[in-house]
């Protein structure tokens, strides 16, 4: 061979010296006394070799000497993949041919003495070589595979002929690769025909076309695959390592086969009978490749009811579920010496079995009479009580469907085990995250071992605890009278033993996370799913001293008020009577009790105004003694403003929420509340206030804190926190905390909060809003603005003129948050607040003391400007408000730190949002240039300061924390700005109605949409020079290699809105000038995050968006062709394949990312954590590109660590605004700067 293909593929005179060189080459990179230089030459020399022309010629002999050492074969293999991959197409017909005959033989001479990663490395060699020309050219590799399985008493060429067909199925259906996307249709269509059955193809296809014949042989190598399973079996493979090996690869083509090969085709080939076969062996890597294989096959949902007889239905035989219990029995682990293999065969156990209960759901009605569903079930039932809830979890979810089918629910075979569910779903509401460090529960043993973060312990807990409530609450359906005295007894026992076996209650050693709490907590969550059964709890419930128990229970007393017993007005009025007289008292000797009994009294603050929300006509009754008993305490001179104001805003609601008050006596009644909110704004102090920033800065006492910190030489001083403060400053800390309630911006947040939220336009309520805020609003939103411009213009350090100019740097000091962030700041939550309230009276108190007011101010406008703009006609009909509006936002918005922007973005999305569709002339344009070129200059400059500080070591621990920390808050920004981008660009996205559209839909009179005329907000955007380029500036930063995959992942689908051609509405020079900067600037960052590492994982949408680019513009520019034929290794003849996509562009994307990622191949970035590493094929740890680590955590598994989509923990668009996570707009203060200070 090497006699006949050698000249095509270069000579092989002079090879002897060259071979010289190359073994002495390897010998310098592998051996561990070379030093760099000599290593870095070698690794240079070797790679140049690939190069040559020569090079395959050599490859082959040296990788068919036998005499040569592995490494030096191994390197062989690797200078004939470079000419397979790279040069391919280069070559002749005679060239390829002599090369891939060159394999073949290769491949016929593997041998059991070499190494695996050699024999593999040859198969990968086959299936480079298939993937180009099987199907066109090459129509008889089947037929040499089959020759190859053939050959006698040698497992080493079946597990040849095995990784070549498993890594083609991977390829072929699962993969990425440019070259296989190119040939999709061809190798899909070879892999279905070489695989089935020719009985199964004409039966399953009998119309089909018939292409290239490319099979050998009528059996297809699923019954192949089967016939050699079934031999290896028997044959004990835990006796014989030949065996064995052989056994485990063929279980691992069969997991590659199992989604898409021809369900009939896997039933006549008895893949099952043998996949369970291999449950039963005693080999662990046996066993676990026989459940995933089994697995992936019962992971697919579309069986048809014949399908699902022949290949689901035998699984609920009594022989099968023997065998899965047995091995759940086996394969018990010690929580205090994991056994890996074990533990990895239950959770592969129990995610086959949860998709086995699934189908048990599904075609319940489809199951035989003769399946054992009472014993299937017993085993989900011994599954979902395992002590690791990391493998209980999949079957616990099984379970909530189980149970919501009434005829499986009710059924015979259910009832014995509705008890034992309900106990161990009781069991695990347990907040395990609260638990110390050094607990040996064995559950929270397990949960250590399987979660790797704080966070994803948090959210898999509250998936696992959210699945146990869906089962309790459908128990409760299924068994009302015996779950709920099951659940109201088992808590009874808890709450008269609470503490046996703990220390007495004591608040000098309180803790909030003590063991009674939890417990408690857990129980209350229980009842909290089995409403109808709390009277009888609440009879034997005792009434404890913890503050967190009383919140729950609190808690709990409300929402049974306005759910199950929402029609019994006496309860509810007994729980208001509860929250009004049972007012905790602050004990501040003891720390941590008195920060519960803080959260317990804004907890009743919440739980107060939630009862007058929902449940209004019900106070409405007794309003009167409700006020008489409100005004007698708001007089008692004994309230603080925060829970003045809740007893007003709660009376407000009453009034407000109530359906039995006709809508002018409501607007009399509430004027009473509103009109000394905004007589606040018209006094003497707030117009000062708003005169001038001099004003302002008297108002909040900052003139005197300039003063003070310039006194203090505050600049010199390195440890503030160490640095206890004088009279003078706790006076002046005192008067600052004063002057900033002064300041009528809270009351009006609230009753405002009040006034719009969670209503509908058309409401009486909504209706008493418009009129009660008419009169002064266009004064009170200029005096708002005036405030929040010089809110912002306080963190510019300019404008501190009472500091020294050489003092003025401290400003960024002073103003900056301190805040928690989970996996990165020391300890806890309440580690980091308790150290806030330490530092109360040094100078870093003080300081936090002047941010707090600054913020207050700042988060409280964005709140009510929000609110402001929900009243939209005198909002947006407000003439001139745009301009001023814009510039309080974003005149000195540059000056806020990172982590101040992103309430500040969430405001700007919700105005555009909002904007009525023709409103939006007079009203976007200046908002939305000034977000765009503040939020670019903000965001890029931060990167900027980002990339300079990485060539800088950090100053220590706390230094590399503060970066990461400074970092990660940055990327959650830039991700805000991206979202927010996307969203206005979106093509889907609708226009809101007009105005007058609105208006007569408030007024009851349904009017038609009108909003066709109007361009979409995309198309706005684009339509307005003075948005567009700053909007497309920010884009093309956004791509930028500073951003790291968390900030930038949807940049490439943001800007893929973009892509289409730009619609017909648009000026001439707009749509030139977004064509040449998008084909510009916008291709040129795509092409250098494309090269970057950090980017490795969004390469393919990077190439989707060069696509789309190029197709798009190049017929009208040729800016996309030149920049990319400027790239080294880029031919113009390469770009042709992109041609027949210009027509339509929008078609066959994935071809498109294809033909992208070849011609890119030599520019692509290496992931930072492979940089430096070889590829490693041996044995099953990496099979064409689809890793597979052994204690790897499967695709089930990492779902239950990410809390569900879309949740926003309850929060309003006010709340998100304001920075506040409460439902009840007037606890916000409570909540949004809990971890701010």
């Amino acid at each position: 061979m090497a006699a006949n293909g050698g000249g095509a593929l270069g000579g092989s005179g002079g090879a002897a010296e060259p071979m010289g060189k190359i073994r002495e080459a390897l010998d310098v990179v592998h051996s561990p006394f070379s030093n760099n230089d000599a290593r870095r030459d070698a690794q240079n020399f070797l790679e140049e070799i690939k190069s040559h022309d020569e090079a395959p010629m050599q490859g082959y002999n040296l990788a068919s000497d036998k005499t040569q050492p592995p490494v030096v074969r191994h390197y062989a293999l690797s200078l004939l993949e470079h000419a397979i991959r790279y040069k391919w197409s280069g070559y002749t017909e005679e060239q390829a041919l002599t090369l891939r005959n060159w394999v073949l033989q290769l491949a016929q001479r593997v041998s059991r003495d070499d190494p695996a990663y050699l024999r593999n490395k040859t198969a990968q060699l086959w299936v480079e070589v298939a993937k180009r020309c099987w199907g066109g050219e090459w129509l008889d590799m089947d037929a040499m595979l089959v020759q190859l399985w053939e050959v006698p008493d040698s497992a080493v060429h079946k597990e040849l002929v095995m990784f070549v067909l498993e890594t083609l199925s991977d390829e072929v259906f699962a993969g990425d690769d440019s070259v296989v996307a190119m040939r999709e249709g061809v190798l899909s269509k070879a892999c279905v025909e070489v695989f089935t059955p020719t009985a199964v193809l004409v039966e399953a296809f009998p119309n089909r076309h018939p292409g290239p014949d490319v099979r050998c042989g009528h059996e297809g190598w699923l019954s192949r695959l089967s016939v050699l399973l079934g031999n290896c079996l028997a044959a004990s493979p835990a006796d014989n390592d030949e065996v064995k090996s052989c056994t485990i690869k063929g279980l691992s083509l069969m997991l590659s086969l199992m989604p898409w090969a021809i369900p009939k085709a896997i039933a006549t080939a008895g893949c099952v009978n043998y996949m369970c076969q291999g449950l039963s062996s005693s080999v662990p890597e046996i066993q676990k490749a026989s459940l995933d294989a089994l697995h992936a096959l019962y992971c697919r949902t579309n069986f048809t009811d014949e399908e699902f007889l022949d290949l689901v239905a035998p699984m609920y035989g009594q022989t099968s579920i023997e065998l899965c219990k047995n091995l759940h029995e086996w394969a018990a682990v010690d929580p205090n010496d994991i056994d890996d293999d074990k533990y990895q065969i239950l959770k592969k156990l129990s995610e086959m079995l949860s998709s086995l209960g699934d189908y048990f759901d599904r075609k319940f009605s489809r199951i035989p009479t003769d399946a054992a569903k009472e014993s299937f079930l017993q085993v989900l039932l011994q599954v979902v009580q395992n002590q690791s809830l990391m493998v209980s979890i999949p079957v616990l979810v099984s379970w909530t469907r189980l149970l919501n089918r009434k005829d499986i629910g009710n059924s015979d075979v259910m009832s014995p085990l509705i008890g034992p569910l309900l106990e161990v779903c009781s069991s695990r509401m347990v907040r395990y995250e609260n638990l110390p460090e050094d607990n040996e529960d064995p559950t929270f043993l397990f949960l250590q071992e399987d979660t790797d973060t704080l966070p994803e312990r948090h959210a898999f807990l509250g998936n696992y605890r959210r699945y146990s409530s869906q089962v309790i609450e459908a128990i409760v359906q299924l068994k009302l009278v015996d779950a709920v005295s099951h659940v109201l007894g088992r808590t009874e026992h808890v709450l008269q033993h609470l503490y046996d076996g703990q220390s007495p209650f004591s608040k000098q050693s309180y803790t909030k996370h003590s063991m009674p709490a939890l417990m408690v907590d857990s129980h209350f969550t229980v009842i909290e799913a089995t409403l109808k059964g709390y009277m009888k709890w609440r009879r034997h419930n005792q009434q404890s001293s913890d503050p967190n128990i009383r919140k729950r229970t609190l808690q709990l007393l409300v929402f049974f008020s306005t759910t199950a017993l929402n029609k019994n007005a006496g309860f509810m009025l007994k729980v208001l009577e509860h929250i009004l007289m049972t007012w905790p008292t602050l004990e501040p000797d003891y720390r941590a009790f008195n920060d519960a009994i803080k959260d317990l009294q804004s907890e009743s603050m919440v739980e107060l105004q939630r009862l007058a929300s929902e449940m209004p006509d019900h106070l409405l009754g007794v309003f009167d003694q409700i006020e008489s008993r409100v005004n007698e305490m708001l007089s008692s001179g004994t309230l603080d403003e925060k829970r003045s104001l809740a007893y007003r805003s709660f009376l407000f609601l009453i009034i407000h929420r109530a359906q039995n008050v006709e809508l002018q006596m409501k607007i009399q009644k509430l004027s009473e509340f509103i009109e000394p909110v905004k007589a606040q704004w018209a006094t003497e102090g707030m117009k000062a206030a708003v005169a001038s920033y001099a004003g302002f800065c008297e108002q909040l006492a900052l003139n005197k804190a300039q003063s003070y910190l310039a006194s203090m030489h505050a600049d010199k001083i390195q440890d503030w926190g160490s640095y206890e403060l004088d009279a003078e400053g706790l006076a002046l800390q005192n008067e600052m905390e004063e002057r900033i309630k002064v300041l009528p911006l809270r009351a009006t947040k609230s009753f405002l909060a009040f006034s719009v939220e969670r209503l509908d336009k058309s409401s009486a309520a909504f209706q008493a809003s418009y009129a009660l805020w008419q009169d002064g609003f266009s004064s009170l939103l200029a005096d708002l603005l005036q405030l929040l411009s010089f809110a912002h213009a306080t963190h510019n350090p300019d404008n501190w003129t009472g500091l020294p100019s050489d003092s003025r740097s401290m400003v960024a000091r002073v103003l900056s948050d301190r805040f928690w962030q989970a996996g990165i700041s020391d300890g806890s939550k309440d580690d980091f607040y308790a150290r806030v309230i330490d530092k109360k009276n040094t100078m870093e108190g003080l300081a936090s003391t002047i941010r707090g007011s600054i913020r207050f101010v700042r988060e409280t406008a964005y709140a009510i400007i929000y609110c402001m703009s929900r009243l939209e006609l005198q909002f947006y009909g407000f003439d001139g408000l745009p301009g001023p509006l814009a510039s309080a936002l974003f005149a000195d918005s540059t000056w806020l730190s990172t982590h101040q922007q992103s309430n500040l973005l969430n405001l700007v999305r919700y105005l555009v949002d909002d904007c009525p569709v023709d409103y939006r002339e007079r009203f976007l344009p200046p908002l939305l240039s000034a977000c765009f070129r503040q939020m670019d200059a903000k965001v890029n400059g931060e990167w900027e300061k980002m990339d300079a500080q990485q060539s800088i070591a950090a100053d220590g621990e706390d230094g590399l924390k503060e970066e990461m920390k400074s970092e990660s808050i940055l990327r959650q920004v830039t991700y805000t700005g991206v979202v927010m981008m996307a969203d206005f660009l979106d093509p889907t996205k609708q226009n809101p109605p007009t105005l007058q559209a609105r208006a007569q839909k408030a007024n009851g009179a349904e009017a038609p949409p009108q909003t066709e005329h109007y361009p979409t907000l995309r198309r706005f955007c684009l339509l307005h020079q003075e948005i567009v380029e700053p909007l497309l500036v920010f884009c093309a930063h956004g791509i930028l290699p500073e951003f790291q995959p968390n900030s930038g992942a949807r940049k490439p689908q943001a800007d893929g809105t973009l892509g289409p051609t730009d619609p017909s509405p648009i000026p001439t020079e707009i749509a030139s000038a977004i064509r040449e900067y998008l084909s510009g600037d916008v291709l040129r960052a795509c092409l250098t995050s494309f090269h970057e590492p950090y980017f490795v994982e969004v390469q393919k949408e990077l190439a989707s968006l060069i696509a789309a680019v190029y197709v798009h513009y190049s017929p009208a520019t040729m800016t996309p062709h030149n920049l990319l034929t400027s790239l080294p290794n880029v031919e113009a003849g390469e770009l042709e394949l992109l041609k027949p996509y210009m027509a339509k562009p929008g078609s066959h994307s994935r071809q498109q990312r294809a033909i992208v990622l070849e011609l890119l191949r030599d520019l692509k970035g290496v992931s930072v954590s492979e940089m430096g590493k070889l590829a490693k094929s041996a044995g099953l740890s990496s099979v064409g590109g689809r890793v597979k680590r052994a204690g790897g955590r499967s695709k089930m598994a990492q779902s239950f660590m990410t809390e569900p989509a879309g949740q926003n923990n309850g929060a309003t668009r006010m709340e998100q605004v304001a920075g506040g996570r409460r439902t009840t707009p007037d606890a916000l203060d409570g909540v949004s700067n809990l971890f701010d200070a």
